[in-house]
């Protein structure tokens, strides 16, 4: 049972993510007297690990290197981690924790593994050739590290539960529907809109594949229309994703008027109290943080008919889906939203609404607990 002092491990790729995205979960795990561990990269949130009581352990880890002596460091200084704490339960998060950790736990004999794959990210959606060579060394690898009794594999939406099934890389019994990291719908919660000029926000890490191109363009169509309305990006630029907008780039688009670019935020709440539509034309998704926000937040969403996105909009009620790189479609749903504050409000309350009954930070970390005590039994 959950109420005895053992260790729980988180593996998670660099610290921001842990706070944005597990920090509930591991607040709730403490509470039930777990020592928590983290092993993450540290950048600037180091200290907000230490101050919950968290034992942070560095890792000096790239998200996307393939140095062969920088992995073989990287898998040594985890081996020799996981063999000093010997936690009862390793929770790893996002492709590479999942491949490492599960390969280090492995052979260090943790008994009980959970794996998050939060998207399938680039190796497992780019059609370039070299992530075309990594997809069949990283399926390989998961078919043999991630499909034993003691270890489980999250997916966050049932496309790419489906996918993973149906591929042959994980058994079905391997596998867990948790959809989603959760939002708090205490610190998200509605506000009125802003008076003023509408007001349409992306906020997301800025990648070709969030479809901010696609939002951009988007923008020059309804501007060329005479619609006065404003079109923000919110987000900072990801040096060490393969599909990171160069911030040369983005500094070009701020500077011709068509997007604003406020850069990286940590006030989320208020950026959507900003808004008056939230949009994310990605490519796929494991399930976005920033739109289940958006909803609790009361805010129509317009997004994209993809894996992950559909997830958070339920089409004509909060919001409008759209074809996956179709600028004109695209262009038509934000138009439709901009000039109807009614049909905003309307979708707006829907929102919140699906948010807290599907979506409450609440009901993934008793999922996630729930998989931890199964996997003991």
């Amino acid at each position: 049972m959950l109420n005895c002092k053992r260790k729980v491990l988180f593996f998670v790729t660099v610290d921001w993510y842990f706070c944005s995205h597990r920090l509930s979960l591991a607040r709730e795990v403490k509470r039930r007297g777990f020592d928590v561990l983290v092993v993450t990269h540290v950048k600037n949130h180091g200290k907000q690990i230490e101050d919950e009581g968290f034992h942070l352990i560095p890792l000096e880890m790239a998200r996307t290197g393939i140095n062969p002596l920088k992995e073989l460091a990287t898998l040594w200084e985890l081996i020799r981690i996981y063999k000093a704490e010997k936690p009862d339960i390793a929770h790893h998060v996002a492709m590479k924790p999942v491949l490492y950790g599960s390969f280090v736990a492995r052979i260090t004999r943790v008994p009980r593994v959970v794996n998050l794959l939060a998207g399938l990210g680039y190796i497992f959606t780019a059609s370039r050739w070299k992530a075309a060579l990594l997809r069949k060394f990283v399926s390989n690898a998961f078919r043999i590290l991630l499909n034993r009794p003691n270890s489980r594999v999250i997916l966050q939406n049932p496309d790419d539960q489906s996918l993973m099934v149906r591929s042959g890389i994980l058994k079905p019994e391997s596998t867990v529907l948790i959809r989603g990291s959760g939002v708090n719908t205490h610190v998200f919660s509605p506000t009125p809109e802003p008076p003023g000029v509408t007001t349409v926000v992306l906020a997301s890490r800025m990648l070709w594949d969030k479809g901010v191109g696609e939002f951009v363009e988007a923008a020059r169509l309804i501007r060329a229309k005479g619609t006065d309305a404003r079109f923000v990006l919110v987000g900072d630029t990801d040096t060490e994703n393969p599909a990171a907008v160069p911030k040369s780039q983005l500094e070009a688009w701020n500077n011709s008027g068509v997007v604003e670019w406020w850069g990286r935020r940590d006030d989320m709440p208020n950026v959507f109290a900003q808004a008056h539509v939230v949009c994310l034309p990605s490519y796929r998704e494991g399930l976005p943080t920033g739109l289940l926000e958006a909803a609790a937040c009361g805010r129509p969403i317009v997004t994209t008919d993809a894996p992950g996105c559909r997830e958070v909009v339920l089409h004509g009620k909060n919001g409008l889906l759209v074809p996956v790189r179709n600028v004109a479609d695209l262009a038509g749903a934000l138009e439709k939203l901009i000039a109807d504050p009614a049909l905003r409000h309307k979708m707006g309350i829907a929102g919140r609404a699906l948010a807290v009954s599907e979506f409450s930070v609440e009901k993934v970390v008793s999922q996630t607990l729930a998989l931890y005590q199964e996997l003991e039994t």
